[in-house]
């Protein structure tokens, strides 16, 4: 049932190696950076004391989790813990999910696990090397973390804590991944499988998000209730660690029965049949894409939706808040002369922006899929040229990025309008939503750009998605240097309503994305077919 297991974890090793590297060395290095300028925001009571009572605010608990009693903020790692733990260990349950997939169930949707099997290996050898890989990757992670928090030698941040840090992000990581395997065995597609994962991720922070304001038992059914109450840098409460791992024990054993007694390439939940004959809009590429597309965009929109709205609540009472806290102030526009619900709409837009980019981007990079998967071929088979297809998958990301940013503004002010002594005018909101598209479209330029000339590497585009992230949520904090955040489009981006519109910046950054998309256009008609 084994056999092979070694041999097939030194394979995906090699496979996965620089996917590992980026996410262990992203996830520590930004950890390590974010814990090395807390001594600099807080540097006495007053400060601490300020975010203590931002603390006592039900929506900033539903956002980052449960606070601590007054008197604990005393330490600079409760403040650290209560501000990054949670969204930290939502993006290592992220990387969890992304890697499981492409381990197990897409490599069988590619084909690679049914050549494996065709060799002398066990029937359980390639998902036991899956699994040993995610273990390796995530224990790497906890002990780095572990190490590097010591090593900074900041008052309040221990090593027993640092460790139990590094340990919570890997423990929630494992139970995600475990969470994966099982899903992978259920959906009959990678699509499929990260849909469920990711919806699981979801329905975990919602879960916590309602158990944290109200009731104790809720939170307490979703595992990302046990990270935030782990009372790392307080207590540590090592027990917690426990939990993830028996759960993680619990799915990777259901994952392998569920394993062992289906068919290659089946799933248990099967994919329902489709008509015997397509409709004319079908027939068409733009509507081939759009149909492939559908429930992935519309998951992506009610999640925008309800996140923006979330954000909407927190209107009423920012100023009551977060005027004094170093966390918020760091990470709001510097414009002294506009209020902090203008600041805080800009740094919001910036962060949704680049979440919307996200299923843009997808939608470009589907076309690589297809072509590797050699299903473009059906396509060009027919009166369909190169251009016209990857015209359409752009005219389709687009028009995402347009409607994703439409549901952010909508969401954002319909939660407004209810908490909101003066509600913002819906122009306002639209428009600093709005402002981010040409840089919206200047990411899928990239992707486009890395599809036509240089397709081996078009997932690279990822990497500088992940990095606006970094220079929009930290670069402040983190007092990256200036060039370093000009590196970013998303920093040359008039902050609208904080600042004045600049359209100047506008039209360089719309110039460049469609120079972008043309030179994609170019390389993609002129290179090979891949797959």
């Amino acid at each position: 049932m084994f056999n092979g297991t070694l041999l097939l974890t030194k394979l995906i090793l090699r496979q996965q190696r620089f996917k590992l590297f980026i996410w262990l060395a992203g996830l520590i290095g930004v950890t390590l950076a974010a814990a090395s300028a807390y001594p600099t925001m807080y540097p006495d009571m007053q400060a601490k004391q300020a975010f203590a009572i931002t603390m006592e605010n039900p929506a900033m608990i539903a956002m980052i989790g449960i606070g601590y009693d007054m008197e604990e903020y005393t330490a600079i790692g409760a403040l650290f813990a209560n501000e990054m733990l949670l969204f930290t260990a939502i993006t290592v349950a992220i990387m969890n999910i992304l890697l499981v997939t492409r381990m197990t169930r897409a490599d069988e949707e590619d084909g690679r696990v049914e050549m494996i099997r065709s060799l002398p290996t066990g029937r359980l050898a390639y998902m036991s090397a899956a699994v040993i890989v995610i273990v390796l990757a995530n224990v790497i992670l906890a002990l780095f973390t572990g190490l590097g928090l010591t090593a900074l030698g900041i008052d309040g941040i221990g090593m027993e804590s640092s460790f139990l840090y590094g340990s919570i992000l890997a423990g929630t990581g494992l139970t995600f991944a475990g969470f994966t395997a099982v899903f992978a065995q259920l959906a009959e597609t990678a699509r499929g499988t990260s849909m469920l994962a990711f919806g699981s991720l979801i329905a975990a922070y919602l879960m916590r998000a309602v158990g944290d304001v109200n009731s104790d038992v809720i939170s307490l059914m979703s595992p990302l209730g046990w990270t935030v109450r782990t009372n790392v840098f307080i207590t540590d409460d090592w027990w917690l660690i426990f939990l993830f791992l028996t759960l993680t024990i619990v799915l990777t054993l259901v994952a392998f029965w569920l394993h062992g007694i289906r068919d290659l390439d089946a799933g248990f939940i099967s994919a329902k049949s489709g008509r015997i004959h397509a409709s004319t809009f079908l027939q068409k590429p733009f509507g081939l894409i759009l149909h492939l597309q559908r429930t992935n965009l519309l998951i992506w929109g009610i999640c925008l939706f309800l996140l923006s709205a979330a954000f909407g609540f927190i209107l009423g009472d920012l100023e009551k808040y977060f005027s004094d806290v170093a966390f918020i102030e760091a990470m709001l526009a510097d414009n002294p002369g506009s209020n902090m619900t203008d600041q805080f709409i800009s740094l919001l837009m910036a962060i949704m922006a680049l979440v919307s980019t996200v299923p843009a981007v997808m939608g470009v990079l589907h076309v690589k899929g297809e072509e590797m998967k050699h299903r473009s071929e059906n396509i060009y088979s027919r009166a369909v040229s190169r251009m016209h297809l990857l015209s359409n998958y752009l005219i389709l990301a687009i028009v995402v990025s347009v409607m994703m940013q439409a549901l952010v503004a909508l969401g954002l002010w319909s939660a407004g309008l209810s908490v909101m002594d003066e509600p913002l005018e819906l122009a306002t909101i639209f428009s600093a939503a709005f402002v981010y598209l040409p840089a919206m479209w200047l990411i899928i330029g990239l992707a486009i750009l890395l599809i036509g000339l240089l397709p081996k590497i078009a997932t690279f585009v990822w990497a500088y998605v992940f990095y606006g992230f970094v220079t929009v949520y930290i670069g402040d904090m983190l007092e990256l240097p200036e060039w370093l955040n000009n590196l970013s489009v998303f920093e040359h981006v008039p902050q609208l309503p904080a600042a004045d519109m600049d359209f100047e910046n506008i039209i360089w950054i719309t110039g460049i994305a469609i120079v972008l998309m043309v030179t994609g256009f170019i390389g993609y008609r002129r290179r090979d077919l891949e797959g």
